[in-house]
């Protein structure tokens, strides 16, 4: 695989980033429910930064992004971020695309002093991602049942993860 690059994600990227993310739902179930409006969903309200990874010819191969996670917080604490929307285009895999991103993230965070955490869908398909958290350093905190459902109205398990204090 070329060089691949992360960069700031920017509106024209959008549509891009949707072609992939809709080959990635077709692969992995991912998101779990497709969103009436995908480029929206990539860039919902509480978003703080995004970010694509791409060939040195520009084909997008992956996104992550940050949202704010703490809509009231704690004075005292950190602000918390959210590690959000990570996709990798499945030709892409294996190339630790997904990994550069969440370093740029987690770069992004430090600069930032923002705390990071993150939730996956806990699903057979997302062994993969789940591997990828685990073994970049995030920790399992929790698995919870989500307030939304899935596609056929069934309860969806959430596994939710934190980054360890003093990890960039």
């Amino acid at each position: 695989m070329n060089t691949v690059g992360i960069r700031n994600r920017t509106t024209p990227d959008l549509p891009h980033c949707v072609e992939v993310l809709a080959e990635v739902h077709r692969l992995d179930r991912y998101p779990l429910n497709w969103p009436a409006d995908p480029e929206d969903w990539l860039s919902p309200p509480n978003a703080l930064n995004a970010w694509v990874a791409e060939t040195e010819q520009g084909a997008i191969l992956g996104h992550v992004a940050v949202h704010r996670a703490d809509l009231t917080p704690d004075p005292a604490a950190p602000p918390v971020a959210e590690v959000s929307r990570l996709f990798v285009a499945p030709a892409a895999r294996g190339h630790a695309v997904g990994a550069q991103l969440l370093t740029r993230a987690r770069q992004w965070a430090a600069e930032h002093r923002f705390s990071l955490n993150l939730e996956i869908v806990e699903h057979p398909r997302s062994t993969s991602a789940i591997a990828l958290y685990e073994r970049t350093g995030w920790r399992h905190t929790d698995t919870t049942v989500a307030t939304w459902t899935g596609p056929a109205g069934e309860p969806v398990r959430l596994r939710r993860y934190t980054l360890p204090e003093g990890q960039p």
